[in-house]
């Protein structure tokens, strides 16, 4: 046997529910073990913990993060009134995610995996477009209720630091991949809210000059996106940056085809899948139905730490490995070996396999 790639410092491992839970499992047996000598932090996140603990999981999870300095976190449910009676919840827990993103005030960048086989379905676009999304405040941690006259009230808040956090994480991201820079939110109608997000942006590319930055209304904004040929960064509030991330990833493929993390001010990360727990895929599994869901965000989330785990630590070897991970993954797509969501996007023909043979064939190039 060879001598597996050593791991000397630790990474938080944040595991999750339903089918990519699954797909984490497989992938850490097959890509990553059986090369490396894995070495994380575990803590558990499937709902059923978060109810035995009552949340406390989650927090520790954040903490970890922080203290560790690298995480790397499967999808997990963020429970709705459905969830709470199937899991039989004492309460409807908070996401996640906007626990863990509030603990770290950090900003997500989330880039589409290009590939050759699958044509962009807006043709122009020929570069990638990456979404820099606020990780913090808005109507993910709003306070909402019905009046007594039948009205839908809404109140969500943010604080000037944390923008001026993601402003701040925003340019130096642009300054360091070379990429032009555009923030969008909507300042005609929130002149307060959306405007202290305009300010703080124009006050910050002052620190940096070299940045092409513009500020764009969102709906105008969306209508030059459509009409460019990308190669660009995109920064937006919280929820505009989880709607417009989905967008943008189905363009290139789907939101299994694109990376998602999560970077704070004082320069902590958290690699995760940017898509959900593929509920539907879990319950034919549960049935007895082999899967094709493809694995390839949950693949590189990981490689994307412990990318991040060798350059920090200086171990080239560890970083060198998950470089050729990820060229192993595009290497099988690009041979025409794929799970079923991309069959049909494919620009020729391809061989249609379920999630385990993707892996296995990702393996065999590794």
């Amino acid at each position: 046997m060879p001598i597996k790639i050593p791991m000397p410092k630790p990474i938080a491992e944040i595991d999750g529910d339903e089918m990519t839970r699954v797909i984490w499992g497989w992938v850490k047996d097959e890509l990553l073990r059986p090369f490396i000598e894995l070495n994380t932090e575990y803590y558990d996140l499937g709902l059923e913990n978060r109810e035995a603990t009552k949340d406390g999981v989650t927090h520790e999870a954040a903490e970890a993060a922080k203290r560790l300095g690298i995480a790397v976190k499967c999808a997990t449910i963020t429970p709705n009134a459905a969830r709470v009676e199937e899991y039989h919840l004492t309460q409807m827990w908070k996401s996640p995610n906007a626990t863990i993103r509030g603990a770290l005030d950090g900003t997500i960048f989330r880039t589409p995996i290009i590939t050759k086989l699958i044509t962009p379905a807006i043709p122009a676009w020929t570069k990638p477009i990456t979404v820099a999304r606020h990780a913090y405040g808005d109507i993910y941690t709003a306070i909402e209720g019905i009046s007594p006259d039948g009205r839908l009230d809404v109140e969500y808040h943010n604080t000037i630091a944390s923008i001026k956090s993601f402003a701040e994480a925003c340019f130096r991201y642009a300054e360091s991949e070379k990429l032009p820079l555009k923030f969008s939110a909507k300042d005609t109608i929130l002149k307060k809210y959306d405007g202290k997000f305009r300010e703080v942006f124009a006050d910050t590319h002052k620190d940096f000059p070299n940045v092409d930055y513009a500020y764009t209304l969102i709906d105008d904004a969306v209508a030059r996106v459509i009409r460019s040929h990308g190669g660009f960064i995109w920064a937006m509030k919280n929820y505009d940056g989880d709607v417009m991330s989905d967008m943008v990833s189905t363009v290139f493929g789907s939101l299994a085809m694109m990376t998602s993390v999560l970077v704070s001010p004082d320069g902590k990360f958290e690699f995760e899948a940017a898509h959900g727990t593929v509920t539907r895929h879990y319950y034919r599994y549960r049935e007895g139905e082999t899967p094709s869901t493809n694995p390839v965000a949950t693949i590189f989330a990981w490689s994307g730490a412990l990318k991040k785990r060798g350059e920090l630590d200086g171990v080239e070897r560890l970083t060198e490995f998950a470089w050729r991970l990820e060229n192993a993954v595009i290497d099988t797509i690009e041979s025409g070996v794929v799970t079923s969501d991309l069959a049909g996007l494919a620009n020729r023909e391809v061989k249609r396999v379920n999630t385990q043979e993707f892996i296995a064939a990702v393996r065999g190039r590794l």
